[in-house]
């Protein structure tokens, strides 16, 4: 899933940041795996001189215990907007005030002022979407908009369905499959939810993040799965659906952010502003599959993305969609609780 990027890198230049292109050294970003366009890194690299060095992370959970720890040596990280306000309150990041930075005119004024982030002082966008359900509807031909393919699975799935481990993702489908507010604290919905995902897991094959090549090659027939994954897979095999819960789903956006402890501060707050143009925005968004946050992206995006059912939720369940923030810490406990259990 490679594709070009058509403008000259010295255009690119003159147009990301007044005054910056004579940057040089190093920059180092922490990410989830299989998530950057290195066609659009290396035009960063060769418009400042900058070389970059990624290193994947699998879970939120992962990347904040990384930087928590320190001697981690990364500058920038991508975390998710439910976690990014945790990134905050711990002083792990640095104040950068993109709202700013000349490119920040780009931002759509819908991801502006956030409330894991309000006015943008720390983060800028980097790809937004859904968490919710995958079929392949050569072997299910029931409805793909319920999370019971997930929780009470048919027997044409059972044995076949992967979940993908990110514990804040699945704990709220799971809750709002179950008739229960997202962060909720009440014990009664709490083994509600921990009975099902008990029940559910033998019916799992797998719970794993890297589920794109396995949905395509059918190797998994359901999965509990991003929008822009399922995306991927589907251009790889017709056959795959994507589904968005009518007893609810996840919404979310990722975002760029600048590490308190970071050794390469000005090339970090570089590719933040690099990050809400139009080109690299939608360069990012034609590998990942994802929407972005950043206006005049779509000029450098395919047209199937206009019109794709991963990207453009129907009408009729958009109030279904919900932003998660952090839950507060004695429900997080709870939670893995849970998730220990849900993992044996």
């Amino acid at each position: 899933m490679k594709f070009r990027f058509l403008t000259a890198a010295c255009g690119l230049a003159m147009a990301l940041w007044s005054g910056s292109a004579n940057a040089a050294g190093e920059l180092n970003i922490y990410n989830w795996g299989d998530y950057t366009n290195m066609d659009m890194i290396k035009k960063f690299e060769q418009a400042y001189d900058i070389k970059v060095t990624i290193t994947d992370f699998d879970s939120n959970d992962t990347a904040l215990a990384k930087v928590r720890a320190g001697g981690h040596g990364f500058d920038v990280a991508i975390p998710t907007s439910n976690f990014l306000s945790i990134w905050i309150k711990e002083g792990l990041l640095l104040e950068t005030n993109p709202s700013q930075m000349e490119n920040y005119k780009n931002v759509d004024p819908r991801w502006k002022d956030v409330p894991y982030d309000p006015g943008r002082k720390y983060s800028v966008p980097w790809l937004w979407g859904s968490t919710g359900v995958a079929a392949n509807s050569k072997v299910y031909k029931g409805d793909v908009n319920t999370s019971a393919i997930i929780f009470d699975p048919p027997p044409e799935l059972a044995g076949k369905i992967n979940v993908v481990p990110e514990m804040g993702d699945v704990m709220a489908l799971a809750i709002m499959y179950m008739g229960g507010d997202i962060c909720t604290g009440d014990k009664e919905v709490l083994k509600k939810v921990r009975d099902k995902l008990v029940e559910a897991k033998p019916k799992w094959l797998s719970m794993d993040y890297s589920s794109v090549e396995k949905l395509a090659k059918g190797d998994y027939l359901a999965s509990l799965e991003w929008n822009g994954g399922t995306f991927r897979s589907r251009l790889e095999n017709p056959d795959i659906r994507y589904g968005y819960p009518k007893e609810g789903y996840i919404l979310w956006m990722d975002n760029v952010v600048v590490l308190k402890d970071a050794k390469n501060v000005e090339n970090a707050k570089l590719f933040q502003n690099y990050m809400m143009t139009p080109e690299a925005a939608g360069l990012n968004s034609t590998f990942a599959r994802y929407a972005n946050g950043v206006l005049g992206s779509e000029a450098f995006m395919p047209d199937d993305m206009k019109t794709a059912n991963e990207i453009m939720i129907p009408a009729e369940l958009q109030d279904k969609g919900k932003f998660i923030d952090a839950c507060a810490p004695e429900v997080t406990e709870l939670y893995g609780a849970i998730w220990k259990e849900v993992l044996r």
